[in-house]
């Protein structure tokens, strides 16, 4: 089971995050939950029609990737980027491309794009 799941703030399958056109292209967006004293933080990044997800949070240093709200790709927007320590992970997989984080990768946060353009989490 992903650890992710044992989080009783990550929102359930199915929940609306957002419109895809409400994340810029290419862009991100980020999304946070909490229920209780439990946090969830995630965000999506947006191409073309996409949409794919990740938990918010360096593999390296846990920490949350962004310092700004929805500033998670590099100026080019081809790449995530760790506002940290500078790292690069690539948008498709999440794997580390540059930074102390060799080897790693994000962790997936499952979202989908319905008929209607509605981002979802996907389960």
């Amino acid at each position: 089971m992903d650890p992710w799941r044992l989080n009783p703030a990550q929102p359930e399958p199915g929940t609306v995050l957002c419109w895809l056109d409400e994340i810029a292209d290419p862009g991100a967006k980020g999304f946070d939950y909490r229920v209780g004293e439990a946090m969830f933080a995630g965000f999506v990044v947006r191409q073309g029609q996409r949409a794919i997800g990740y938990v918010d949070s360096c593999p390296h240093a846990g920490w949350p990737l962004s310092a700004s709200p929805d500033r998670y790709l590099t100026r080019e927007g081809d790449r995530i980027f760790c506002s940290g320590h500078g790292a690069q992970f690539a948008i498709d997989d999440g794997a580390c491309l540059f930074g102390p984080c060799a080897g790693m990768a994000l962790t997936p946060w499952l979202v989908e794009v319905d008929a209607d353009g509605v981002v979802r989490t996907a389960g």
